[in-house]
């Protein structure tokens, strides 16, 4: 079992930033991709962002340039920049994690931005 607790959501104004974190615990040896989702309201949730083991990266088109994910294994722990935040960027962000086929979701951080 792994368990993820994100931190770091907040409500800022537009064209602020936040830092997402998500911490990784449990049964993390060969701990594999990991992702940033979200889910406004009313919506889907999405993928937002995600780094594999090796470090490669993937991100969404509507937040390449603004969000940066990144990884570090000595802490078991994966984070979201979030820099020019808009208010379509509100939602409640999940971290997910992989390993050896199971997937695993964190509880959310509410990221609010106003106008």
């Amino acid at each position: 079992q792994v368990q993820l607790v994100e931190s770091g959501g907040g409500l800022v104004q537009a064209g602020g930033s936040l830092r997402l974190s998500c911490a990784a615990s449990g049964g993390i040896f060969g701990l594999g991709t990991m992702g940033w989702y979200r889910q406004a309201p009313g919506k889907q949730r999405e993928l937002v962002a995600r780094i594999t083991s090796g470090g490669v990266t993937d991100y969404a088109d509507s937040v390449k340039g603004r969000f940066t994910i990144s990884r570090d294994g000595a802490k078991n722990t994966v984070y979201l920049q979030i820099n020019n935040l808009k208010p379509e960027d509100t939602a409640v962000y999940y971290c997910k994690a992989s390993r050896y086929g199971f997937e695993y979701w964190g509880q959310g951080t509410q990221v609010t931005v106003s106008s």
